[in-house]
């Protein structure tokens, strides 16, 4: 104990340190910042988490509103031929299509690759 008031005397932060509330406070600081299950820590992890998913369903409930305009154009029955024309290329019987493709629109198969690589 003679130490320690020799040691606080020459450095009077130790009598401070060294005060049992002090102490207390620090121990409680640590424990409530990193070694809690309700940590400062933890705290920042699900915070980022509750950002994620509230930028998730801001996303979803656009993606509802686009759905929900969809579905009110498709309750028209020449939305709906147009739809079918465009998404799955269907034809009245009376008609042809014809596909019509573009040099740069083609995509080579592996196979054309692999001769002009060999060549």
């Amino acid at each position: 104990m003679s130490n320690f008031k020799e040691l606080s005397e020459s450095y009077p932060i130790l009598k401070i340190l060294g005060n049992r509330y002090v102490i207390v406070l620090v121990f409680f600081s640590v424990w409530m910042l990193f070694l809690d299950n309700y940590s400062y820590l933890e705290h920042r992890i699900l915070n980022k988490q509750l950002d994620e998913l509230e930028d998730n369903k801001k996303y979803y409930q656009d993606e509802i509103k686009k759905d929900q305009e969809n579905i009110k154009n498709l309750k028209n029955p020449d939305q709906i031929e147009k739809y079918a024309r465009e998404k799955y290329f269907m034809k009245k019987d009376s008609e042809d299509i014809y596909i019509i493709e573009f040099e740069g629109d083609t995509i080579s198969d592996g196979k054309s690759e692999d001769k002009s690589k060999s060549l």
